[in-house]
């Protein structure tokens, strides 16, 4: 159990290690532990109140008037970040994009949509004409929450329109806080170009501490978690300290010399509820130089079927070693993702978010191919 405070780089180096002495397999070079995000944020005791949080939005929004644009649906990633918002504010108009949020939680089915008549490139529509064309029965597939009552309940203030142009908060108030993660950058720009006086996103909240908060200057509140109380969990900062700490222990104890990560959501679409995972700003937000790389790899089936079909085995396999091992630097019909993408979405799979323990994962033979 991972507990505020607690040297973490020691904790995980011993998990290791005994994990190898108990199991009977042996560290090699190029191994890959991940850590995830959340007991790195735990251990630097990187959490914030709703109070404080409200205060830093008081701050940036005197007026008291807010436009919220694009949240995404969910309990866990914008439940008290709302909560905090509509303390530190008067006025919120809160704008959902429609028929899904960015990472595809939907408020409203394809089919209820294409039947509806509303164009959703160009009609804004306030809660009782969301309700007139697409009723009530829009609770989220997996948690069954109804997230327009659900975000209506955190104050009486709160006003929601349904638009998938970020400009047409302005119609509301000029003064917009962009709740996007993937898309903020591309948002805040439209809304400065289009004469927003006021615009931030959940990146820039809560950058520095408050009232004795924790922070994280580069993503603020996205990536933070709902805490039991009136807390949040950030994401966690300062994590190369972390990693080059775990590398260099084990180095010591074992002459390896490992890679290692700290991982978020992995990035993957669930092929039910069509939601894709990523609900952090990044895969990692911390990663050892040599996960910093794309894979340089051939197919080995379009090797196998290329001009071998009437080869020998034993020459095949020849063909086929010698061509992996005077590759170049250009990939073969693979999708050009970062290393630590992949392996920090391997190590979300594997770990999940519940109850399964296992926060540290040790990865081997990632960097093997059929030649080696």
């Amino acid at each position: 159990m991972i507990n505020r405070g607690d040297d973490l780089a020691q904790i995980v180096v011993d998990c290791v290690l005994n994990a190898a002495k108990e199991d009977g397999f042996e560290l090699r070079d190029n191994d890959v532990i991940g850590i995830t995000e959340s007991v790195v944020a735990r251990a630097q005791n990187n959490y914030a109140t709703i109070e404080q949080i409200a205060t830093d939005i008081r701050n940036k929004y005197p007026g008291g008037v807010i436009g919220l644009t694009f949240p995404i649906l969910s309990r866990n990633r914008f439940g008290n970040h709302l909560k905090a918002i509509a303390l530190g504010s008067e006025k919120i108009y809160l704008m959902l994009s429609y028929p899904s949020d960015e990472v595809g939680n939907s408020l409203v089915s394809d089919e209820l949509l294409e039947s509806s008549g509303v164009n959703p490139y160009s009609d804004v529509l306030d809660e009782a004409q969301f309700r007139e064309k697409f009723g009530y029965d829009t609770r989220h597939i997996f948690t069954g929450v109804d997230y327009v009552e659900y975000y209506k309940s955190f104050s009486e203030n709160i006003e929601i329109v349904f638009a998938n142009d970020v400009r047409r908060i302005l119609d509301y108030t000029k003064h917009v806080l962009c709740c996007d993660i993937h898309s903020r950058f591309k948002s805040k720009q439209l809304l400065e170009q289009a004469g927003a006086l006021t615009v931030y996103g959940l990146d820039d909240i809560l950058t520095q501490s408050v009232d004795g908060s924790g922070f994280n200057e580069k993503y603020g509140l996205l990536g933070a978690n709902m805490n039991p109380g009136e807390m949040l969990k950030l994401f966690p900062r300062d994590c190369d300290e972390l990693i080059n700490e775990i590398i260099s222990r084990i180095q010591a104890k074992t002459g390896k010399h490992i890679e290692a990560l700290v991982y978020g959501d992995g990035a993957f679409k669930d092929p039910v509820g069509q939601i894709w995972e990523l609900a952090d700003p990044v895969v990692s937000p911390a990663y050892s130089p040599g996960l910093d790389g794309t894979p340089n790899e051939l197919k080995l089936k379009y090797l196998l079927d290329s001009d071998n079909a009437n080869t020998e085995e034993a020459d095949i396999n020849e063909v086929i070693t010698n061509a992996i091992k005077a590759k170049s630097g250009e990939s073969l019909g693979t999708t050009p993702r970062k290393y630590y993408d992949l392996i920090g979405s391997l190590c979300d799979l594997i770990s999940g978010s519940g109850d399964k323990g296992t926060p540290v994962v040790l990865i081997q033979g990632y960097f093997d191919n059929y030649a080696s």
